[in-house]
């Protein structure tokens, strides 16, 4: 399991790595921004400009994969999408390494963005709806011009690597780890063939409304495109949804309609919403095991992990495997 650690950044070496990579003179200004998974922090530099640089959880992505989430973002700023694409070097390259001077500590990959700021984008009326459905429509019409060969496919053959790395290190309450194998196993094997044969194409790969940016007068912006993938491209609409497939039918229906005003949509997909929201949770578990060991990860959750931590997330996704098997999907 990835468990790459940034003690050893700390935020001298990340305001050097990015003088020295872009020849920047920055104004000793560096606010750490929440992120779960990776490092990000808020700089300004001498003229005032204002940036955000992300430097990638050790291990987590390799270089080439990070470079498809960069080709993503360069080919939606060609469609006039809204996002905010890395801050090219002298050199013309987007992706730079901080290799610390101690022998034995990790190098980190980062990449400098220009600050967007903006304001949370909670859709309520059907125009916004409408609005958002053509934002991912544009997006995908943008994805399907290229693959991403060095990201992963969203299939239950990944969920399949997640619940046993959590099995395989541990992770789960050793009472609690048969039952947990025993239920992924069981509902992946059910989900699995609505899997077979389906188009994929290139993914936000975590397109829920937190990860969209509504600034007044200009418009949406899509960001963290960390998670980008290959696969189905209802990935990218049921986490926009405000509940269960069954109880948003009114939002996937208008979705749709903004949606395939710029990119077709098969319909046959959305059997898989329910499917894919079962594979989320599990993912969601691995991604938070690959942070236990750091600090700030046990101070912010002490409870993660615990005995009654296992009940409760075994419970959630019986039940969701209920939600799969009795059709409402």
């Amino acid at each position: 399991m990835e468990t790459g650690s940034f003690d050893a950044l700390t935020p001298d070496a990340a305001a050097f790595g990015v003088e020295s990579a872009y020849g920047l003179r920055l104004d000793g200004t560096l606010i750490p921004y929440p992120s779960y998974i990776n490092r990000v922090y808020g700089l300004r530099d001498e003229e005032e400009r204002e940036y955000v640089v992300k430097f990638y959880r050790p291990g987590r992505w390799p270089a080439e994969a990070i470079r498809d989430e960069h080709a993503f973002l360069s080919d939606c700023a060609e469609a006039d999408l809204p996002v905010a694409c890395p801050v090219k070097d002298p050199e013309g390259e987007t992706l730079e390494e901080l290799v610390l001077e101690e022998e034995g500590e990790p190098r980190y990959l980062f990449a400098l963005f220009p600050k967007m700021g903006g304001r949370n984008f909670d859709p309520e009326s059907d125009e916004q709806w409408l609005r958002l459905g053509a934002l991912a429509g544009r997006m995908h019409r943008a994805a399907r011009q290229r693959d991403a060969q060095h990201r992963a496919m969203c299939h239950p053959d990944l969920t399949a690597g997640f619940v046993k790395e959590l099995i395989d290190e541990e992770v789960v309450h050793p009472e609690l780890a048969g039952q947990f194998e025993e239920l992924c196993a069981e509902t992946l094997e059910r989900i699995r063939p609505l899997f077979s044969g389906l188009v994929l194409q290139r993914l936000h790969g975590d397109l829920h409304r937190g990860n969209i940016l509504d600034r007044p007068g200009t418009g949406l912006l899509l960001f963290d495109f960390d998670d980008m993938m290959m696969g189905p491209a209802v990935q990218d609409l049921w986490l926009l949804l405000p509940g269960l497939r069954k109880d948003s039918g009114r939002e996937l229906s208008i979705l749709l309609e903004g949606y395939e005003q710029f990119a077709d949509f098969d319909r046959s997909m959305l059997s898989l919403i329910e499917p894919l929201r079962f594979m989320r949770m599990v993912y969601f578990l691995a991604w938070r095991a690959r942070q236990r060991e750091d600090y700030w990860f046990q101070s912010s959750f002490p409870d993660w992990g615990s005995k009654p931590f296992w009940i409760k997330e075994i419970e959630d996704l019986h039940d969701q495997a209920r939600v799969i098997g009795d059709g409402d999907v």
